[in-house]
This record gives structure tokens, sequence and C-alpha cells, in this order.
């Protein structure tokens, strides 16, 4: 018989929580199944991870296969890092995004706020530049054009 360490859906319609089961390999997914080794619920922030990994460990030296899902779980949990012999380091969850534009941190505005030096610096370029400049500007080549254009009409 092929055991898989797979995912069983459980809960209501568009909620699932999952149960990590050892079955056999030829039963449906929500049919019968050997031992319940723990629990997923993907829809809690941060999602919850529940397995017993002494059983998980016990099942994969005894030569089930995990599923893919199943296999990132046991990685999370710790349990494939006690089946490989591995150290276990726990992984870092991932920071919540924030909603909308109106919550910004504290690093987000200082970057976009010039910072004093940036300020001085654009002070003084701006003051050694003189309007009265020796040459003309975009604007004022584009006018100067415009005339000649309209004068070779008349």
């Amino acid at each position: 018989m092929a055991v898989r360490l797979r995912l069983m859906r459980m809960g209501k319609k568009k909620q699932p929580t999952y149960r990590v089961v050892a079955a056999d390999s030829r039963s449906p997914r929500n049919g019968r199944f050997i031992e319940i080794i723990g629990t997923y619920q993907p829809r809690l922030e941060p999602s919850v991870v529940k397995i017993d990994n002494d059983r998980a460990v016990h099942w994969l030296k005894n030569g089930a296969k995990p599923s893919e899902t199943v296999e990132k779980l046991l990685k999370i949990s710790g349990a494939w890092a006690d089946f490989k012999g591995e150290q276990f380091v726990t992984p870092e969850p991932p920071k919540p995004k924030q909603k909308g534009s109106a919550k910004k941190s504290a690093d987000a505005e200082q970057a976009e706020a010039p910072s004093e030096q940036e300020v001085v610096a654009e002070e003084a370029s701006n003051s050694g530049d003189d309007s009265d400049s020796a040459e003309p500007t975009d604007a004022e080549t584009a006018s100067a054009e415009e005339a000649g254009a309209e004068s070779e009409e008349a």
C-alpha cells in the first residue's frame, strides 16, 4: 500500500480548513484515511499550521510521500528538518501589507521628503543661475521661430 501525506478539505463552502492526513494514495481526497497528523487553517492571518511532528516523521521514515503542499507545511512546522536530520530554523513570518496610500510608514515619508543638505544644495545651484543668461530658453527659441514664420507669410 502506497501511503501519501496529503490535505483533506474540511469547513464550509468558500471557508476551507484542512486536515493533514496519512492516507492510501488510491483513496479519494476526502475519503478514507489512516491517521490525522495535523491541521492547516489558511484563512487566518497569519495562517495556522499545527502538525504532530513525531507522527509525521514516523510516516516519512516508513515511506510515505508528502504532496507538494504538505511538504511545505512540514518545512514550516519543522518536521521535514527532523526527517532529513537538519537543524530547524524558524521561518520569519512575512510582514503584513499596508492598505491604501493613507497609511505610510515613517521610513517612506522620510524617503520622499528631501533632506536639508539637498535643499541647501538646490538653493545654491538656483542662486547661481541668472534669468538674463546669454542662451535663450526653449520657450524663447520656439516663440522666435513662430515670429519668423509669420513674417515670411506676410
